[in-house]
């Protein structure tokens, strides 16, 4: 009989602190009314109370809430989605003006039977926040949009604020963890955001637990600032199900304190390193200097 695989026991420094506030109510009661989904639900985040409740930030997750992928990691719905709902945009842009969000990241779901990507639906959505709250930062995480570049300019030239689409893992585990994804893929729709728009940030992340080695993570960071991405985040994997790949390994917050140095010292702008660090966490902090920008220039 094979032997049963282990379980690695969660360590007491993943407790996560709830805070249910009237931000937090008042924004979770807006997405139903709006019928928006957010991946701070969807993927099961385990910072959305903090995001809502005390930060005002919030990820809205656009082109609805059916993935074409299924990341082995991910606890995001996968099937066949639903038409493209055009007034979407409005309805993100509404609430974030309402709310009066600082940061609004809009990320969503892989939509590879659309032959656009769904880039003309997220360029919109960037473009009305921009309009109904110009001092609000706007950060965009697309899925690589199958590689066609026609969709990436197209959601560059709309200018978010920064640009974040995440690598995941490390090389080596990337068959394994991400659905239709490519390693070099990832790195080549990172460098080529920048060169279309030099200076917009580009910022990626990895999860960490899932059998990577030091040295493996070392080479992301490595690979990363080799295609120009300036901010990094490093988070604990958590298997969101029994269904979804196990945790190898729980890092210790002083081996993401290591990693944040480790990364600062390759050049990055900005590191957030931590068991419940997230793509997003903290992004508010990341483009202050953009929001800035923008209020002197009104």
């Amino acid at each position: 009989m094979a032997k049963k695989e282990e379980h690695v026991r969660k360590p007491d420094w993943l407790k996560i602190k709830l805070n249910t506030n009237e931000n937090y109510t008042g924004l979770k009661k807006m997405m139903r009314e709006n019928n928006l989904n957010t991946v701070c639900e969807e993927a099961k985040c385990p910072n959305i109370h903090e995001c809502w409740a005390v930060r005002r930030t919030a990820t809205f997750m656009i082109l609805g809430a059916v993935c074409t992928r299924a990341c082995r990691f991910c606890a995001v719905k996968t099937g066949l989605p639903n038409e493209l709902d055009l007034q979407e945009p409005e309805r993100v842009a509404d609430s974030v003006a309402l709310m009066n969000l600082k940061h609004a990241v809009v990320t969503a779901v892989a939509r590879d039977d659309l032959k656009d990507g769904g880039s003309a639906v997220f360029a919109e959505t960037v473009r009305a926040i921009r309009r109904k709250s110009p001092f609000t930062t706007i950060e965009v995480l697309p899925s690589d949009m199958g590689g066609v570049y026609e969709n990436l300019k197209a959601l560059m030239d709309a200018r978010p604020d920064i640009l974040n689409h995440n690598i995941e893992t490390v090389e080596r585990l990337t068959p394994r963890v991400r659905a239709r994804a490519t390693y070099a893929r990832s790195l080549e729709f990172l460098r080529r955001a920048k060169e279309m728009q030099p200076d917009i940030p580009t910022k990626s992340s990895i999860m960490i637990g899932l059998g990577e080695t030091k040295e493996e993570i070392i080479q992301v960071m490595d690979d990363l600032r080799a295609n120009s991405v300036d901010i990094m985040a490093i988070g604990q994997y958590l298997q969101p199900s029994k269904k979804h790949l196990k945790v190898q390994k729980y890092y210790h917050p002083d081996e993401f304190a290591e990693l944040k140095e480790i990364a600062m010292t390759k050049g990055f702008s900005h590191c957030e390193a931590g068991p419940l660090v997230r793509s997003s966490y903290h992004a508010d902090e990341q483009v202050n200097e953009a929001s800035k920008q923008r209020q002197a220039q009104a």
